[in-house]
């Protein structure tokens, strides 16, 4: 413990003389905090991805559902049409080919509606994949960042700092165009 707080004090002491410890720190402890915006920014909009998919997939099955209820009602309409007309059945089957043929046409109205939803789904879940990936790539631009300020730690040279303070300005920007997606 006395060895922590000795090398605490020299380490202060450091910082005094040397004042680019102090800009640097300061710079890479804002960029940390950009950085975990960034990363919560991501993250939602991966998760945002993920929803849209999910629900583009369920109006696409329940589309194929409609779908196979119109062709079933297209077959019972075309079975019963090409039954041999029987006597007092006869106005029955008829009757009913109408009535499974207007049961298919409301399917084919309904199952266009349902497939441009997930059309239209399918089209936010592209947006928001974007949308991710501007936020991915800034947020590895201010990982680097951070990482080239640190150098300047090691290193004393006020290029690595400037270096990452460049980098952080780029992932900030590249970030910020990620609200500006539009598909």
């Amino acid at each position: 413990m006395p060895d922590e707080i000795t090398e605490a004090r020299e380490r202060a002491e450091e910082a005094e003389h040397n004042p680019l410890i102090l800009r640097v720190s300061v710079t890479m402890a804002v960029i940390a905090v950009l950085l975990s915006g960034v990363a919560l920014l991501s993250h939602r909009a991966h998760t945002e991805e993920i929803l849209k998919q999910s629900q583009a997939s369920d109006r696409w099955s329940y589309m194929q559902a409609k779908n196979i209820r119109m062709h079933t009602y297209n077959l019972f309409a075309d079975m019963l049409n090409l039954a041999p007309p029987a006597g007092a059945n006869a106005e029955k089957l008829k009757s009913k080919a109408e009535s499974y043929s207007k049961q298919a046409e409301r399917y084919k109205d309904e199952v266009k509606e349902i497939q441009k939803e997930a059309e239209a789904l399918e089209h936010e879940r592209d947006e928001e994949q974007q949308r991710a990936n501007r936020f991915d790539l800034g947020e590895v631009l201010l990982e680097a960042a951070v990482v080239l300020a640190s150098l300047t730690m090691l290193t004393k040279k006020q290029f690595y700092w400037f270096l990452g303070m460049a980098l952080a300005l780029a992932g900030v920007a590249v970030a910020a165009t990620g609200f500006l997606v539009h598909v």
